[in-house]
């Protein structure tokens, strides 16, 4: 049941769904909000507290939904407004709220602004709703600066008059300009929009770049990227009046009762990061630590301690995620050989750089990301699950060249295979062209190893990683109490932690079994051998 908690955000667990690869009512092998809303009981079954949607509006698809023709339309491919407001009532029955994204460091090109843009000239108020600047040269044909953009290739674009436009991701992305004021009061408009109609919380993507100040003289790259970026002074990057615009977003939310809720998409300083998530501002950012470390204890510990600070000094509560629509899925990134220095990280980057994958221990991954995941999810603070790691799903690493989709393997040819490997539609039953997602084939091919991991396959295995994540929801959601964490002395390789209702987690990080603590069993990522803990597992207890 949904009530008027203005605090349910801060302890729930929030589940992203992918639009495109999470369930085709059609068959046209696009995912649509009629197949999310068909398996609705499906997420009631996992026991989540909300849905994320990754964006779902009219878009080129350039890059996954990310360029944003309309702010306030649903892509026709993907369904209706009607569409949008069956699933919202259909959630809410179910007693699982909504966040949307949010998009708002850039429009597409497709967008009305932007095409008004390019038919204006210099100058023009059109303009200013995006960065323009006059190119270099004579003739203005060398670019404004030397940047290079975030999948590749450079980041000023000419539009054939002597003026280029910025745009820090694909061409198609033009960046808006958060000075003008017209852009400012269209996002708010956009946020009431869907807050209107039943949405009860936005995920804000570049959480971190809307605020500009690029001056008359434009640096180099190397100069920017010399610069330093934890006193908000970066030219680009989080910038402290970035937090003047999220105030004023914060004064819409608090109009609603209960007040929407929002996370910030932030990739900062973790010591910049508690100011995003401050009751002023967005009231939650996300906390990207666990995702990207190595599978060590010590490791481990010393983030959840430095995030729980965080947290007290913003006055929110952290997140926790291990995977998402950006990265190389946790299951994966655990069987990897171990990074030869261990200042490197299990990130994506490395992972697909030169277009493949290291020799993968998929057994041992999955292992690993079991037990991360009860760890993860035994943690003050709310929990960010992405659709599939409750399958155990890895990431698909060969799909052909002619087959993906994201611009970071078009930019970067031979460098980046890019994200589809996570974006792959998930399996929902051992059979079909598309493994149940749908009747056609799907926008990204699923490997033939998918029809043994379906849900229809795991829903009846009591030991599947399915009845794991399902277990481990409902057992949370009873047990998660207050915003404390007390660690438990315990070896090198284990991290021991009890909350304050006696809930007690136990998690080996070695090979080596170790001894199960006394107390009652309640879940474990790997059967228990006798009363020890098993190498690279997690247990939960309660004593007391």
């Amino acid at each position: 049941m949904i009530d008027d908690d203005p605090f349910w955000w801060r302890q729930a667990a929030v589940y992203q769904i992918y639009p495109r690869s999470f369930a085709d009512a059609n068959g046209d092998g696009i995912g649509d909000l009629p197949g999310i809303g068909s398996r609705v009981s499906y997420l009631r079954r996992l026991a989540v507290d909300a849905v994320w949607l990754s964006p779902f509006y009219p878009s080129a698809l350039v890059d996954g939904g990310y360029d944003v023709d309309d702010y306030r339309d649903v892509d026709p491919r993907l369904g209706t407004l009607t569409d949008f407001d069956a699933l919202v009532s259909d959630l809410r029955g179910a007693g699982i709220r909504l966040i949307v994204d949010i998009v708002p460091n850039h429009t597409s090109n497709r967008h009305e602004w932007f095409v008004e843009a390019l038919a204006s000239p210099p100058g023009s108020a059109a303009r200013d709703r995006y960065i323009f600047r006059d190119g270099l040269g004579p003739d203005k044909s060398i670019p404004p600066a030397d940047w290079t953009s975030a999948f590749g290739g450079p980041a000023w674009e000419p539009v054939g008059d002597g003026q280029w436009y910025l745009h820090f991701f694909a061409t198609e992305q033009p960046d808006l300009n958060w000075d003008n004021r017209e852009v400012r009061h269209d996002f708010l408009k956009t946020l009431k929009f869907w807050s209107d109609r039943g949405v009860d919380g936005f995920r804000i993507d570049v959480a971190h770049g809307l605020a500009k100040r690029l001056g008359e003289e434009l640096p180099s790259q190397a100069a920017l990227d010399a610069l330093p970026r934890d006193d908000g002074g970066h030219p680009l990057w989080d910038r402290d009046e970035v937090h003047e615009i999220y105030a004023e977003w914060r004064a819409l939310f608090n109009s609603y009762t209960p007040p929407r809720t929002a996370v910030a998409e932030a990739w900062v300083e973790s010591s910049r990061r508690h100011r995003y998530a401050s009751p002023e501002g967005l009231g939650q950012a996300f906390n990207f630590d666990l995702l990207e470390a190595n599978f060590d204890a010590k490791e481990f510990r010393r983030i959840v301690d430095e995030n729980l600070a965080l947290a007290a000094l913003s006055g929110s509560s952290t997140t926790w995620v291990l995977s998402n629509h950006d990265v190389v899925r946790h299951a994966t990134r655990y069987g990897l050989p171990e990074p030869a220095d261990p200042a490197e990280k299990h990130g994506s980057e490395w992972l697909r750089s030169g277009g493949t994958f290291p020799v993968l221990d998929a057994e041992r991954g999955l292992r690993r990301a079991r037990a991360a995941t009860l760890f993860e999810l035994a943690l003050p603070g709310s929990a960010y699950l992405y659709q599939g790691e409750e399958l155990g799903l890895h990431e698909v690493a060969d799909i052909p060249d002619e087959r993906r989709q994201d611009p970071a393997f078009f930019r970067n040819p031979g460098v980046d295979i890019g994200r589809d490997g996570c974006r792959v539609p998930i399996p929902w039953t051992p059979y079909g062209p598309s493994f149940g997602f749908g009747s056609g084939e799907p926008h990204l091919p699923q490997p033939p190893s998918w029809s043994a991991v379906a849900v229809e396959v795991q829903a009846t295995d009591p030991n599947s990683t399915f009845w794991l994540y399902r277990d481990a929801l409902a057992l949370r959601r009873a047990l998660q109490t207050g915003e404390e964490l007390e660690w438990i002395p315990s070896k090198a390789d284990v991290v021991h932690f009890r909350r304050p209702n006696g809930w007690e987690t136990v998690m080996n990080f070695g090979t080596t079994p170790v001894a199960l603590p006394e107390g009652e069993v309640l879940l474990f990522s790997s059967p228990l051998d006798g009363l020890e803990v098993p190498g690279e597992s997690t247990v939960w207890l309660r004593r007391g």
